[in-house]
């Protein structure tokens, strides 16, 4: 007999469907023979579903069969088919009818006793299960709560191959798993960090909260223990929450990475991420085959901080570009390519010189410039160009750290950064853009228009600092979000001149 059920593989962050064709019949000998460009991981799953079959009581088929995984020129992998195979032999064998009504879905792995096991990627498979209009998908009972947040489809989720049997068959009635996204996001949105905690730095407080408000890179100066890091970590406590829809962006990518804790629906914050300065190539901006996604596609929707940029080999830091200029990233191989979303703030932290104490009034610095030279010219003019404000972070003096009052909070932020937000969003209604620091040059053009007063400033500005044309437009993005925290309609001079204030490495005190 042939048994046919649909399910899911993973290219990348995307879900491909697969017919899993089982076919039984009769043979000297018995033998499985599986075919479809299968990798190691999915031809060892037979095994696997031999010994699932019998510790759960049924009867492992004394035939030929044929296991079939459609289209065939598709490259499988993972352990997600493990469980429609083991119920495509047991329909295919005569064991059991898959009577169910409806047109379901099915993946997940399977232990040796029987028992369901999660699997990678389950957000994904679901999402393209709703767009295929499917009534349905079964997943592992550990997937259930990821799957669940799918409008459109219904999940239900099996514990054991004997449970799927018993709903497939209809001799198991099934509620659909059901979550509810509010109490999620209430009670996994709140983060233990909080600008109260820094004292003092208001001048790089401020060029968060631009940051924050424009969707802006940030590059960080100071000596060691000045409050870099302890800033960016503070970032994202500042930014927007998570709408619905980009949750689900960020979700379906660690998802597909398998690093959403067990039982956690969706990101109900935004990402964090802090490689390390040895990250390769391919764990910063993704590789491997087929193409997995890297740290900065980790950081889609969030913030990617660089700690100690100038350590950072150089022929890494490179392949930041494209994703800062286009919010996402390919990944080419020779047999195929994935685009994964990488929308993320970069914020980098380094110190003025190799010893860190360059501008420390109470530290003296020992090198040379040439030692200077050489440690600034590790990070290229192409990639400063695309980060658009470089902030001096100095030492914070005693008096600031023991008697300096408690700033602003975090959430006192954030209403700033979202009364600015709100300025853009209205904007750019109907633009395809959200946010000043994606704007197209056209949309410069349209948004950005200075009085001559402004633009004697940034003339002035582009002769003595000799910025290039990328650092011209984004002196522009920056002044106009520093209007749009001020409620001003139109670009001041003193938009202009904070904004050019904002580029330091640029300004000779620093060559």
């Amino acid at each position: 007999m042939l048994a046919k059920l649909f399910s899911y593989t993973l290219i990348g962050i995307d879900a491909a469907p697969v017919e899993v064709e089982v076919d039984v019949s009769p043979a000297s000998m018995p033998k499985t023979v599986l075919v479809g460009l299968a990798e190691v991981a999915v031809k060892e799953s037979t095994h696997r579903v031999e010994r699932a079959l019998v510790n759960s009581g049924y009867l492992r088929p004394a035939d030929r069969v044929v296991i079939n995984l459609a289209p065939a020129d598709l490259k499988k992998d993972a352990g997600g088919f493990d469980l429609p195979i083991a119920l495509g032999i047991l329909a295919g064998s005569g064991q059991i009818a898959l009577d169910r009504p409806g047109d379901f879905a099915v993946v997940g792995e399977l232990a040796l006793t029987g028992e369901t096991r999660p699997i990678k990627g389950v957000l994904s498979m679901v999402l393209r299960a709703a767009a295929e209009g499917r009534d349905g998908v079964v997943v592992p009972r550990a997937n259930a709560a990821e799957a669940a947040v799918v409008e459109g489809i219904d999940v239900y989720p099996v514990g054991s191959l004997a449970e799927a049997v018993g709903f497939l068959s209809g001799q198991l009635d099934m509620d659909p798993e059901a979550v509810d996204l509010d109490e999620i996001f209430s009670k996994c949105s709140h983060m233990d960090e909080d600008f109260v905690d820094v004292k003092g730095q208001d001048y790089a407080k401020r060029a968060l909260l631009i940051a924050a408000s424009g969707n802006h890179n940030c590059l960080m100066i100071g000596p060691p223990g000045s409050g870099k890091t302890l800033l960016a970590k503070r970032l994202p406590t500042i930014l927007p929450p998570l709408t619905p829809a980009e949750s689900l962006e960020t979700t379906r990518i660690y998802s597909s990475m398998g690093r959403l804790a067990p039982g956690q629906a969706l990101m109900a914050v935004r990402p964090f991420c802090t490689p390390h300065h040895s990250v390769s190539d391919a764990g910063l901006v993704g590789g491997g085959n087929p193409p997995q996604p890297g740290q900065i596609s980790m950081s889609h929707k969030g913030v990617l901080f660089l700690d100690e940029m100038p350590e950072f080999n150089r022929k890494t830091l490179e392949v930041l570009r494209q994703p800062l200029e286009e919010g996402r990233v390919t990944i080419s191989r020779a047999m195929n390519s994935a685009t994964f979303p990488a929308d993320f703030i970069l914020v980098a932290a380094m110190n003025p010189c190799p010893c860190g104490y360059r501008s420390d009034p109470r530290r003296s610095c020992s090198c040379s410039p040439p030692q200077v030279e050489k440690y600034l010219s590790r990070i290229s003019g192409p990639l400063l160009d695309r980060i658009d404000l470089h902030v001096e972070v100095p030492a914070v003096p005693f008096t600031q750290l023991a008697e300096m009052p408690p700033g602003a909070t975090s959430a006192q932020i954030r209403e700033q950064v979202l009364e600015a937000r709100a300025r853009q969003a209205r904007r750019f209604a109907g633009e395809g853009t959200l946010v000043n620091g994606r704007m197209a040059p056209r949309q410069l053009r349209k948004h950005c228009k200075l009085k001559p007063e402004a633009m004697s400033i940034l003339k002035a500005a582009m002769e003595e600092l000799g910025l290039s044309a990328r650092a011209h437009d984004k002196v522009l993005r920056v002044s106009r979000t520093i209007a749009d925290l001020e409620s001003s309609e139109d670009i001041q001079p003193q938009h202009i001149a904070e904004a050019v204030g904002y580029r330091s490495l640029d300004r000779s005190v620093w060559m």
